[in-house]
């Protein structure tokens, strides 16, 4: 039918999530950029929890312009203004950051990481973890699935929390806050902390610039760590025990986050009335 199909790079599976639109408008051309932790699949778009960005920033369809030609052409793209690239760089992203963490602790700067995805398996990044939470930072995970890392332990992890939430929606976003002194970093996606995403597939890390869409992240990691219902927390000696309701108040994260993407949902259509 005319369409353009194209296989992606030899020995790596494309495992990133986006889309690009170009669009001729009255005044000029303009790049419409959805970016993605989840699939573009209706079966799983019911069942799962994802987020996604939507954005017109010229400077994101700079890069998501680069990212295809690289998945169409092979070419080598510039330096991303904002994206991180496996098997390029994702994972060596990730532990500057974690490092930029430790360095502020040891400084007695505000330091604090919290990450969210469906397994933590690389020894790499398991290693960074462990050495900023002797540093001094605060570590809290959420690992829906399979996490080789032992939380907990005295002299290696001793201020590091995992929590695994497993209720009606399959949990799949991945989430990283970074808090940076104060000038807290937020990215979102489509990679695993596993060896299989960081280096035998295509994947991408992208942030989140607005302030308002800033503070909305936070609220739901804020409220998954809060779970007192569907939440296991992992122990030191990799077994997990189900936390329970302090004086019997019960609190389902994913139960707080319907009903909080239902009230956006209805100011949204509000202001689209007034």
């Amino acid at each position: 039918m005319g369409a353009h199909v194209v296989y992606g790079r030899d020995g790596l599976k494309i495992h990133c999530k986006a889309c690009l639109v170009v669009r001729q408008e009255a005044d000029g051309i303009r790049r419409y950029c959805h970016l993605a932790t989840g699939n573009y699949n209706a079966r799983t778009g019911g069942v799962y929890s994802d987020l996604g960005l939507f954005t017109s920033r010229e400077s994101v369809g700079e890069d998501l312009t680069e990212l295809f030609n690289l998945l169409t052409g092979g070419t080598r793209p510039h330096a991303f203004h904002h994206l991180l690239l496996a098997p390029d760089d994702l994972r060596d992203g990730l532990v500057a950051r974690i490092r930029r963490e430790t360095d502020h602790a040891r400084a007695g700067r505000p330091a604090r990481i919290i990450a969210k995805m469906n397994g933590l398996v690389d020894r790499r990044l398991i290693e960074e973890l462990y050495g900023a939470s002797e540093a001094g930072v605060t570590v809290d995970l959420i690992v829906r699935g399979i996490c080789c890392l032992r939380p907990g332990v005295p002299g290696l992890s001793s201020r590091i929390r995992v929590i695994s939430i497993v209720d009606r929606y399959l949990e799949h976003a991945r989430i990283c806050y970074f808090e940076n002194a104060g000038n807290a970093e937020y990215l979102l996606a489509s990679a695993d902390w596993m060896p299989r995403n960081l280096d035998r597939r295509v994947e991408i890390a992208f942030p989140v610039l607005d302030p308002d869409l800033q503070a909305r992240i936070r609220e739901i990691l804020e409220i998954q760590l809060a779970d007192t219902v569907k939440a296991r927390r992992i122990l030191a000696d990799g077994s997990s025990e189900r936390i329970r309701a302090v004086a019997g108040r019960a609190f389902r994260s994913q139960q707080r986050l319907y009903e909080v993407t239902g009230a956006n949902v209805k100011k949204v259509a509000s202001l689209r009335g007034s």
